[in-house]
Formats: C-alpha cells, structure tokens, sequence
C-alpha cells in the first residue's frame, strides 16, 4: 500500500476523532462560544473532505487488487465523513431553532410590554 495514501488515512482518522469530540462539546456550549465551535467543525469537515478526494486519487492510481481494498476502506470514511456532517447540521439546527424560539420570546415580551404601557 501507498505511504502517502496511509498518511491521509492517519491524517482523516485523527480529524474525524477531533471533529466527533468537537461535535459533542459545541452541544453544550451557547451563544458565541458554540458560533466558535461550530465554525471550527465547518473548517475540520472541509479539510476531511479534502483529504477523502487526495486518498480517492491515490486509490485509483493503483492495479485493481490494491485498488479495490483502498476504495472498500474510502467508502467506510465517506459513510463516517457523512454523519458527522449530519451531526454538524443538526447541531447547527438545533443552535438556529433556539435563536428563533428566543427571538419569538422577546418579541412576544415586547408586545406584552407595549399593550401595559398607556
């Protein structure tokens, strides 16, 4: 196998266990903290992607054998790529839903506020 292919596979492997601890800290954070973190998950995601292109190529660049075993491992990474970015957009759903429920909230609180003032 590919020294340069394994050292993608090394490089994806730690980002991906970087980005599922990522994913499991910005759930607590709030305000501009989780803003922080969710950017840092969006960069870590981007840079995985690019690292699944670089070991696809290096994957087709050898005889069927090799070839086969490489994409069988690609396609495991991009299943794991996947659903962190369904983590990533579902905390990124949770974070908008909050900010609208609480937009919502002060508006009401606003109108109540309105209606007692004469």
């Amino acid at each position: 196998m590919s020294q340069v292919f394994e050292g993608y596979e090394r490089q994806y492997c730690d980002l991906s266990a970087n980005l599922s601890r990522k994913c499991t800290a910005a759930g607590v954070f709030e305000g501009e903290m989780k803003k922080q973190k969710l950017s840092e998950i969006k960069a870590g995601l981007d840079e995985a992607d690019t690292l699944i292109r670089k070991m696809d190529l290096e994957a087709r660049s050898f005889p069927p054998n090799i070839k086969g075993m490489l994409l069988a491992k690609l396609r495991e990474y991009k299943t794991d790529l996947n659903n962190l970015k369904n983590e990533a957009k579902r905390i990124t759903s949770v974070n908008a839903n909050q900010a609208a429920r609480n937009e919502l909230e002060d508006s009401g609180i606003a109108d109540a506020m309105m209606v007692r003032l004469p």
